[in-house]
């Protein structure tokens, strides 16, 4: 006998939020089409992502001050971000590298070939983990906002970052060097070239990793804070004043990185320093 299923039928939509989480997928296709259309293009289509960042931001943000966060809302969102945050950004990266690759194709042809290939599973790899983290975060996900102030694995937004922050300093910050500097345009821009994979790749793990990040804006902005914070904020609104490119490079690859050596710092030393307050403690009791 066959068993009925019940469905559920979505009765309401929260508008206003709605609209601001489909402007980060807007973005994120906008971002495509820019890196598509022309490879003068590929800061633009970096700063776009930045902006679908921003819509990621605000949406759950709205959503929560109106008292109106659903399901919906977060299926949504997740949806959004495997454009703006999986797909994008690899095919940013594969379309800046394949550009980079044309010129090595006739010095090294097969050496070319290779790299081709390498870039295409890199970017295909960036794209799975995303998907495979925003999956998982919609299953681990909790409405509670006292539960939103860590993430497990390194959220899209911040991967996409470290990999468009390299790509803007690239086509931005790296030009005023060509006009100045030959020689350290060539070594930045081989650095920056051939590091770019291994960033994607590293940011790939980091998102499916179970190493806690913490969220900024929940930890960092909201509330009452030391006055150490404020000193940082404005350190950093100066550093983004004085250079932007170098700013994201900063912000991005920084926060990747601090999550890691956290991790590794407590993995390692963790358990001798544990070791080490146990001896002690017992010393002091005898």
């Amino acid at each position: 006998m066959l068993r009925r299923v019940r469905k559920h039928r979505l009765r309401s939509v929260t508008i206003f939020p709605s609209l601001v989480t489909l402007l980060n997928g807007v973005c994120g296709f906008a971002a495509i089409a820019a890196a598509g259309s022309d490879k003068k293009a590929f800061a633009l289509a970096g700063y776009l992502i930045v902006l679908a960042m921003i819509a990621d931001m605000l949406d759950g943000r709205l959503a929560r001050m109106s008292h109106n966060t659903s399901s919906f809302g977060g299926q949504l969102d997740s949806l959004c971000d495997v454009i703006s945050f999986g797909v994008a950004p690899a095919f940013i990266m594969l379309r800046m590298l394949e550009y980079k690759l044309v010129a090595l194709a006739e010095l090294y042809p097969g050496g070319a070939a290779f790299l081709r290939r390498f870039i295409w599973l890199t970017a295909a790899a960036y794209i799975v983990c995303a998907v495979i983290r925003l999956a998982r975060f919609n299953v681990e996900n909790e409405q509670d906002e006292s539960a939103h102030m860590s993430f497990m694995g390194l959220p899209s937004p911040a991967a996409a970052g470290v990999v468009i922050s390299l790509i803007i300093f690239h086509q931005e910050a790296l030009g005023e060097f060509a006009t100045k500097d030959t020689l350290l345009y060539n070594v930045c821009d081989n650095i920056i070239v051939y590091a770019l994979p291994f960033a994607a790749l590293a940011s790939a793990v980091l998102m499916v990793s179970r190493i806690r990040y913490p969220h900024v804006l929940n930890q960092y902005i909201r509330g009452k804070k030391p006055f150490a914070h404020f000193i940082k904020v404005l350190l950093l609104l100066g550093l983004i004043i004085w250079s932007r490119q170098t700013a994201l490079v900063i912000m991005f690859c920084g926060f990747a990185a601090t999550g890691f050596a956290k991790w590794l710092y407590h993995r390692i030393l963790g358990p001798r320093f544990a070791i080490r307050r146990q001896l002690r403690a017992a010393e002091l009791t005898e």
